[in-house]
């Protein structure tokens, strides 16, 4: 069970071939999705061109990974967007290259180790990230761990003890609509 997001992703990959970590090359991917990858000194999307500036291969990767939301998931000139829709393409973007650089249906399939700074760097070399995005990614991955296994424990209870019970305080009725 993953978000919609993840599903989203792993749905993506898997109809262009990708099911493991050194599938992951980020020119690769822009060519069988139709995308060109152009360097500059401004990153931006434009119609089915990618524009990142060159750096390390982390950096470029996320760069990659966040251009990539806007041409696949947004439409329009953020020039002429209010501030808040932007902010939210924006936020939105980062989302998806998080999930997107360090996808979780490859992530769920490695042998995380039980000490964070190990699993760190595994994800730092195994999806070429730097530390900071690998210990977000991380995080990120264990809350939804976390909660996929809680909404699984209460799923089993019985009706009438799922009635009053909240999760992370929003009322369960919601979550399962």
């Amino acid at each position: 069970m993953y978000t919609h997001l993840e599903d989203y992703i792993s749905e993506l990959y898997k109809s262009i071939g990708i099911t493991k970590p050194e599938d992951l090359n980020m020119l690769q991917i822009a060519k069988k999705l139709g995308v060109e990858v152009t360097y500059s000194n401004r990153v931006f999307r434009f119609d089915n061109e990618i524009v990142i500036q060159r750096g390390t291969i982390s950096e470029e990767w996320m760069m990659f990974g966040h251009e990539l939301c806007h041409y696949l998931r947004h439409s329009g000139n953020q020039l002429k967007m209010g501030k808040w829709f932007v902010e939210l393409q924006e936020w939105q973007a980062d989302n998806f290259m998080y999930q997107f650089c360090v996808p979780s249906f490859i992530l769920q399939a490695l042998k995380l180790p039980a000490h964070e700074r190990e699993a760190v760097w595994l994800i730092m070399e195994t999806f070429h990230v730097g530390q900071e995005f690998a210990e977000k990614r991380l995080q990120h991955y264990m809350q939804n761990q976390i909660y996929r296994r809680g909404l699984e424990d209460f799923k089993t209870l019985p009706p009438e003890s799922q009635r009053n019970k909240k999760i992370t305080g929003t009322p369960i009725r919601r979550m399962l609509r």
